[in-house]
């Protein structure tokens, strides 16, 4: 029995080794990328009006902690749910072609910072599973 408990332990330590939190290279990682990534947000004409009056800091540090989450690391995030927290940005027009925008700019973002092409994917994929939630269909 001991050892089927000691296999199960090996096999959950490997999960955590492998999740995409850790192949990014952790919280130096997700700091680095949310931090271009959002310097690309501010300068990009098609979506940084959605950033008006933001207080950025709180956004950031938001971000960091829903990335860290959804790529596998400590859950730490405590903002809304993403439906409530871009209903209002919906109601200002934010639509596909922003989404785009934003997934566009997070894949240059990690590729600024050499991420591998293989991971860049795993990223969009994890960001294109929130597009209906986010635009609130």
């Amino acid at each position: 029995m001991t050892n089927s408990n000691n296999q199960q332990t090996v096999v959950e330590e490997q999960s955590v080794e492998t999740t995409l939190y850790r192949q990014l290279g952790g919280d130096a990682a997700v700091d680095a990328a949310v931090d271009v990534f959002y310097r690309k947000v501010l300068s990009d004409s098609r979506i940084n009006s959605f950033f008006e009056g933001v207080d950025m800091d709180r956004q950031i540090a938001r971000q960091k902690a829903f990335l860290t989450m959804a790529f596998g690391g400590p859950h730490n995030y405590t903002g809304a749910d993403l439906r409530r927290g871009h209903q209002h940005l919906v109601a200002r027009g934010l639509n596909d072609s922003h989404f785009d925008a934003v997934v566009e700019l997070l894949g240059s973002s990690l590729e600024e910072l050499g991420v591998a092409s293989g991971l860049i994917a795993q990223v969009a994929a994890i960001a294109e599973s929130t597009r209906n939630d986010i635009l609130n269909r």
